[in-house]
């Protein structure tokens, strides 16, 4: 259960665009008026790329509403339905959404992060390194990444033990439509440590305790260090996967994510960036 702010709003199953014989729809979290922080966050469900819900996010997302962010959570295309690239091109039409209409959210486009979890959490990722235009969106730039779980290279030989372990019948392998010695180019493909660079937004990872759902974290970590980007990480000592839906790690999540996006402001503030 989550019991909103006096004055906050939530929108249910808004149509963000329609993919063959169907709309698509996405749910918004909308702090009361005075707390608008005027900073947007679309978090993307994880689930094995097969299964899952937006409604999985809706503890996280009161939280953060009730903290001043408005929070979009986006419905995809699933494995099941259509492989990859079909939810990609959702989640990137899902942020050039919200983008298109900040305004009437009290945001500024270029104050809209992605965040997701689990496999959300890897497409999110993919999404905010490679860029929206990849996948047909155009230029939706996110101003931050918030990773909670979600492995950010999928071709080390540490992910490949886990995420290649049944061959084609993994779940990221019939994602993609092969195992990583069928399609090795494709893995490379949706793996977002690919694209790090100059251009690439602030990165948090909030990781549990099982260091395989943040494979690749230290190396990107790393390289986005070396380009001058702002990192933070943190890691629970002892949780469950899916941790941002129990406490404490619920809490400790949203405390840690708040405090990374206020620095992200202000890092903008100190650039002058409108």
């Amino acid at each position: 259960m989550f019991a909103p702010n006096s004055g906050q709003r939530i929108d249910f199953d808004l149509a963000y665009k329609t993919a063959g014989e169907r709309d698509l729809h996405l749910d918004i979290f909308r702090p009361a008026p005075a707390l608008n922080r005027g900073q947007g966050l679309l978090l993307v469900h994880g689930g094995a790329w097969r299964s899952g819900s937006k409604a999985h996010f809706y503890a996280l997302a009161n939280r953060l509403a009730r903290r001043g962010y408005t929070v979009f959570l986006p419905e995809y295309r699933l494995a099941p339905e259509a492989p990859y690239p079909a939810g990609m091109r959702d989640v990137a039409d899902a942020l050039a959404w919200a983008q298109g209409n900040a305004k009437h959210y009290g945001l500024k486009p270029s104050r809209i992060a992605i965040g997701g979890a689990s496999s959300g959490g890897q497409m999110a990722a993919l999404l905010a390194y490679r860029g929206t235009d990849a996948y047909g969106a155009g230029k939706a730039v996110p101003n931050a990444l918030v990773d909670l779980d979600g492995v950010l290279d999928m071709t080390t030989p540490f992910a490949l033990g886990f995420e290649n372990a049944a061959g084609p019948a993994s779940p990221f392998a019939q994602w993609l439509g092969g195992s990583f010695e069928q399609v090795p180019q494709r893995w490379r493909e949706a793996s977002a440590a690919t694209y790090v660079g100059a251009a690439s937004p602030p990165t948090l990872v909030i990781a549990s305790s099982a260091p395989r759902f943040t494979a690749g974290r230290e190396a990107v970590l790393a390289a986005l260090k070396a380009k001058g980007i702002r990192t933070d990480s943190y890691t629970f000592a002892r949780s469950p996967h899916d941790l941002w839906l129990f406490e404490p790690y619920l809490g400790v999540a949203v405390e840690r994510i708040d405090r990374f996006l206020r620095a992200v402001a202000a890092d903008e503030a100190r650039k002058g960036r409108k």
